[in-house]
């Protein structure tokens, strides 16, 4: 599982960050909890709870289907999506004062990750009898 390790540790990179805009959102903000109804900060903590919620299913499929000897043109090309799409998914979020087409790409690709993840793991068991 080598080449999922190579996108698991740039996402970890990354939720670090959204984790950080978060941190710094409740100190601007004076909130412990929540997002005590401050839109920019209720936009952070939805970028990174986003990113909680779907990388790491994301990578378990890639995990599942690089040890189920996916090609690795596959690996890589659903590691580069889901990075690029998580990446601007989170931008548009976390730091962008409107929400630019970033979130937008960032969901079609990730969820393309997913359909396509999810697809490759039903099928593999059978292209490899």
């Amino acid at each position: 599982m080598l080449l999922t390790s190579i996108y698991a540790g740039v996402l970890a990179l990354v939720f670090l960050v959204l984790s950080i805009r978060v941190i710094q959102g409740r100190s601007a903000a004076g909130v412990s909890l929540g997002d005590g109804g401050d839109g920019r900060l209720n936009r952070r903590i939805r970028a990174h709870a986003n990113f909680a919620e779907y990388v790491p299913i994301c990578l378990g499929l890639v995990a599942l289907l690089e040890v189920g000897g996916a090609p690795t043109w596959l690996l890589h090309t659903l590691g580069i999506a889901l990075v690029i799409g998580r990446i601007g998914h989170g931008y548009a979020l976390a730091f962008a004062e409107h929400f630019p087409p970033g979130r937008m790409v960032g969901t079609l690709l990730t969820f393309l990750v997913l359909l396509i993840g999810a697809l490759g793991c039903l099928l593999l068991p059978f292209l490899s009898v």
